[in-house]
């Protein structure tokens, strides 16, 4: 049944201390019939008042911002607004910052200087599914979570109710997640559609109680569901 919600914008915050960092956002943001930015935040204890008021899909989120900054916003948005994905806003592509931020909750990144159509692609990618990492960095920052969730065996001991949960293709896509593949690559490394692949990300989401792949990923190594091997 169609709630009429399936045609509706993608409502997007944006956070950011930095007045015209957040005019950018937004300008660049304005012609997209797809999105629609509905409110603006200059520090993190204000993006969880918007949250609260517009239940946006989206948050853009600045790193270093007065009275709570972008890690510490981003974890309370995620424990009170599981839905809300996060993409956190910054300077540097800074891999220990970075492994904090999926920590946190963030799905995704984009640098401050990305042109238009980076920050355009890669909101988008994140909206549908898909997780705006470098497939490099993805791979690099999961191996180091994988690394540390096994040092943690007291969260290694029972992961079987979430296996029993996760039928054994929806594990087989986990673990081409936690390598940075997008849905494309993993249709071609198990043989089925990229539609396919969506369905089982989707499945998986739900299943682990999470907002996008990239969390689904941080929690199923949290849980033990995936190991540093493959």
């Amino acid at each position: 049944m169609s709630t009429g919600k399936a045609h509706s914008p993608a409502r997007l915050i944006i956070v950011d201390d930095h007045s015209l960092a957040r005019e950018s956002l937004r300008d660049m943001l304005a012609d997209e019939p797809d999105m629609e930015v509905v409110g603006e935040a200059a520090n993190g204890r204000e993006s969880l008042a918007l949250c609260s008021h517009l239940h946006p899909d989206l948050v853009l989120m600045d790193v270093r911002m007065p009275q709570m900054d972008g890690l510490a916003a981003t974890r309370e948005i995620k424990r009170e607004f599981t839905q809300v994905v996060v993409m956190m806003v910054t300077m540097h592509e800074n891999a220990d910052y970075l492994l904090e931020a999926l920590k946190a909750g963030a799905g995704g990144y984009i640098l401050k200087d990305a042109l238009e159509h980076e920050v355009v692609a890669a909101v988008r990618q994140v909206l549908n599914g898909e997780s705006p990492l470098d497939t490099e960095l993805a791979a690099r920052l999961l191996m180091r979570l994988a690394a540390e969730s096994e040092e943690r065996e007291s969260l290694l001991q029972a992961p079987q109710e979430h296996e029993e949960v996760l039928t054994p293709r929806e594990i087989e896509v986990l673990k081409l997640l936690k390598i940075g593949l997008t849905n494309s690559q993993i249709g071609q490394e198990l043989f089925i559609s990229t539609l396919t692949v969506k369905r089982h990300v989707e499945n998986i989401i739900i299943k682990l109680g999470v907002s996008d792949r990239t969390q689904a990923v941080v929690r199923a190594l949290e849980l033990g569901l995936l190991r540093l091997s493959k």
